[in-house]
């Protein structure tokens, strides 16, 4: 039988990369993408136990992730946390898919925190009834914002 730590633990294996990419799209370095993401790891770890599976479990694990970094972004204090190895620095990578990553990320991150999420769930691939469930509004209206948000995207330079 799996402990309660085990199951955890196995649930942040598989679905670290989600949480990671999260924390990228509401950072602003490196430092604050692992503070995010041990803040998100403490906001996972204080409702799995009452995790019921309503929603699957990818769900839940990015609506986590996006109430945690908007809440922080709204908060804007750092708290101390122990830097986790990642595989992955776009923050320092310098060749052609990194800049156009960076691109899109410098662009991304000058929206508001609810149209960043919304995009990045749209990036995912996810279907817009999920980004419904995951943002709290009705398929429809994600249609009417992605709309929007692309636009305004376009309208975007890099600086």
């Amino acid at each position: 039988m799996k402990t309660l730590e085990t199951a955890f633990a196995q649930m942040v294996k598989e679905h670290k990369s989600t949480i990671y990419t999260v924390c990228f799209m509401f950072s602003k370095d490196a430092d604050e993408v692992n503070d995010l993401f041990q803040e998100v790891l403490i906001n996972l770890w204080q409702g799995f136990a009452s995790f019921e599976g309503k929603s699957k479990i990818d769900t839940w694990i990015w609506k986590v992730s996006f109430n945690t970094c908007i809440s922080q972004e709204r908060k804007k204090k750092r708290t101390s946390a122990i830097p986790l190895s990642m595989e992955i620095d776009l923050f320092n990578d310098k060749d052609d898919d990194t800049k156009q990553v960076k691109m899109l990320y410098e662009r991304i991150h000058r929206l508001k925190p609810f149209d960043r999420a919304i995009v990045l769930l749209w990036l995912e691939g996810m279907p817009y009834d999920e980004i419904a469930a995951i943002i709290g509004i009705t398929p429809k209206n994600v249609s009417v914002r992605l709309y929007r948000i692309k636009e305004e995207l376009k309208q975007m330079s890099n600086h």
